[in-house]
This record gives structure tokens, sequence and C-alpha cells, in this order.
């Protein structure tokens, strides 16, 4: 529900993995507009109403996603959709509404704008990554880097690999991508850690030491 810029993203994205969409929106403009680019359902009408979710058929849904700008749709919206017993996700503005959303029920609270300032956060303060994912709720990362760090060169994956916070999961080398336990670690490789996010720092630091 909700075809602004976040509900937009977020169908294109799920179309192009194979998903099936049913979009709401009650902007009749947008409904036009949603309707040429997205290969998807589009009804046009307010989400916050019994008959609009009837007729998106959610009995048949796995998730129901309210997207709208507005915490308060957002909230009714996935309140009626819990009826259809299917899992929602709601997108909040407010950060200070997640436990309200959280207390009556709602599977999953999304704040957009929190979780963009979190991740450009990280790539502030840990310039050496090349890419960086966040993994789940927030509790892993998946780092991208350089290896550098000449305590590591000429050691095997399996020597440094894995530890309690954190384990190699590729190394780009020569075509290989899944890292052999006896694959020697060369200076220049690009590896990919994952590390628990309380020690991404660590971690990260120590690779990158010369």
């Amino acid at each position: 529900m909700g075809g602004g810029r976040v509900g937009m993203n977020l169908a294109s994205f799920l179309i192009l993995d194979g998903h099936d969409i049913t979009l709401i929106e009650n902007n009749e403009e947008k409904c036009r507009v949603i309707a040429s680019e997205l290969d998807a359902a589009v009804i046009c009408g307010n989400g916050t109403d019994i008959n609009t979710l009837e007729e998106s058929n959610l009995e048949d849904a796995d998730f129901f996603v309210a997207a709208t700008g507005h915490d308060e749709t957002n909230l009714l919206a996935c309140i009626l959709a819990k009826d259809f017993k299917i899992t929602t996700i709601a997108r909040i503005s407010d950060p200070n509404h997640k436990e309200a959303f959280k207390k009556v029920g709602i599977d999953m609270v999304v704040n957009p704008e929190v979780i963009a300032a979190s991740y450009l956060e990280r790539l502030v303060f840990r310039p050496q990554v090349a890419d960086l994912t966040i993994i789940g709720k927030g509790e892993a990362e998946l780092l991208d880097f350089t290896l550098e760090n000449s305590e590591f060169i000429g050691k095997k994956v399996g020597d440094v690999s894995p530890t309690e916070n954190y384990v190699i999961v590729a190394v780009y080398s020569n075509g290989d991508i899944i890292p052999d336990p006896n694959m020697v670690l060369e200076p220049g490789m690009k590896i990919s850690i994952l590390v628990k996010t309380k020690f991404a720092k660590d971690v990260l630091k120590r690779f990158n030491k010369t």
C-alpha cells in the first residue's frame, strides 16, 4: 500500500525478483503512472478500507506492506490486514511510534530514513570499505575490502576464519569466490567478511592494518 517513492521502489525490486505484486494507491493519477510503469496489479483505493483490502485478495498474499508516508494510515491498514492472517510490515516516519506499532501486533516496523542514516554513518566512519551490506535487523554486516594487513598475508583462510565474531565468506582470486580453508591469503585480494555489527570496526581495523 502506497505508491510513493518507497512503495514504488520496493514494488520494482520485488517484481525483478519474480514476485507477484498488488499495489494499492488512493491517488488516481499515481495509479495511472504506476500501471504504465510496473508489471503489477494496481488497485486505486484506500488501503484502510476493508473492501479495498478484500479486493486485493489478501487471503492469497504472504505479506502486506504499508509504505505510505503517514504513520496513522499505515497502522490502521496493518491492523485490518492482520485479519487475513498474513505477515504485516509497516513503514514509520516517527521512530517514537515504533513501540505502539509493535504493541498492537504489527510484525515488522521499518523507518527508511533511520536505516539510510545508519548506513551513511557506517560508510563515513569506515572509508576503507569498498561495499557494505547491513544484514537482518542490523545485527550483522557484510564488508567488502582489499586485504592489506601483513599479519594475514601468507596465512590460510582456515587459520584466521571463522571466529565467534566474524567469518570470511568470499575471496575473489583467479575466479574463486567461495574460500577453501587451505587458500592462502595474498596482498591485494578482495575479501568479504560477515561480521557481528558491534565488532565490525575492530575487525575492519585489524584486516586493514599494514
